[in-house]
């Protein structure tokens, strides 16, 4: 049988299948369920800046991050009680789950400024948890806010964080940054133990009728993969921090692309939520058979295999596979 076993910021996995941070991970009942179908390591669900600060903050800090800057925006965000049960009930959570299951537990944090709510990283920390993931959720609304300005936003959660654990510390990134690559290299010498890429972006809608901005969730599919696949191939060998594939991991062959991409794990989420945590035995399935078809040994064998810096044309991930995919259509 193929050794699935791979190494994520430290931390020695069984195989790369993690669920990300959801819902599934806000009850104990929730997370006995990951582990017993399968789960090699549990993504907590997001512990909220504004959750942290929202008494202090009076709101007027969180109604400048906003997108849509008036006194109607203020009908968008929850109130504190609809995030879950507060901060100490994640800290909480974290304890019971350490408890409760036999897989490493990251911790979650979820911001966009420095500041006092980062101190919680120490105290998921302390709760037991074996890693934690900084989700930076910063929609650069204000034309003020320059790409500098953006860049150095991670910079300085990161810095701010790093210096008061000790735990491995993962960096989830958008894919809007101007140049990508040189970013990664910067969270990458900041000492991030890992990248995520990506975190995905909920766009808000219209209802036409009500003529209001609604918020819409829409889950993912397969054919999201390819932008965080591309992305993982391009910086396979460049960095030596972990990367984690998020967004579009569905099937079997999802998760096989991920680790040829360079990927340590291939994180999901989507796919548990629509199908169940069920489904993870099914993506182990299939990879153990594909991998024992295609004669691999071991998960690490055929890991980076189809990155940038092993494929024949590495071009194929640049201008070139965009003129080639154009002139395809016939």
């Amino acid at each position: 049988m193929a050794d699935l076993t791979t190494t994520y910021m430290g931390l020695t996995l069984k195989h790369p299948v993690v669920p990300s941070a959801s819902p599934l991970s806000k009850t104990i009942s929730g997370i006995r369920r990951m582990e017993d179908a399968g789960a090699a390591a549990i993504t907590m669900y997001s512990l909220f800046e504004e959750q942290i600060d929202i008494e202090a903050l009076a709101r007027h800090h969180f109604i400048e991050q906003a997108t849509f800057l008036s006194a109607e925006a203020t009908s968008y965000f929850p109130e504190a009680s609809d995030y879950n049960s507060g901060p100490e009930g994640y800290l909480d959570l974290i304890r019971q789950a350490k408890e409760a299951v036999d897989i490493p537990v990251i911790g979650s944090l979820n911001g966009v400024t420095t500041g006092g709510w980062t101190r919680y990283a120490k105290l998921i920390e302390e709760a037991g948890a074996d890693a934690l993931e900084l989700n930076v959720y910063l929609v650069p609304a204000r034309t003020s806010l320059t790409s500098d300005g953006v860049e150095n936003t991670y910079l300085e959660i990161l810095r701010e964080v790093k210096a008061q654990v000790k735990i491995p510390v993962a960096m989830k990134l958008s894919p809007f940054f101007s140049a990508l690559p040189n970013m990664a290299i910067r969270l990458d010498r900041a000492s991030a133990d890992a990248l995520v890429l990506f975190n995905r972006f909920y766009q808000p809608d219209f209802d036409l009728e009500e003529l209001t901005v609604t918020p819409n969730l829409v889950l993912s599919d397969s054919n999201e993969l390819r932008l965080p696949l591309r992305w993982v191939a391009i910086l396979y060998g460049h960095v030596k921090a972990s990367l984690a594939l998020t967004t579009g991991v569905h099937t079997a062959e999802d998760v096989i692309k991920a680790v040829m991409a360079g990927a340590d794990i291939a994180c999901v989420a989507s796919v548990l939520l629509h199908e169940g945590v069920g489904k993870i035995g099914d993506l182990l399935a299939g990879l153990s058979t594909w991998m024992e078809e295609h004669e691999y040994e071991s998960l690490a064998q055929m890991k980076g295999s189809l990155s940038q810096a092993n494929v024949a044309e590495p071009a194929a991930f640049e201008r070139a596979n965009y003129m080639k995919v154009l002139g395809s259509w016939r």
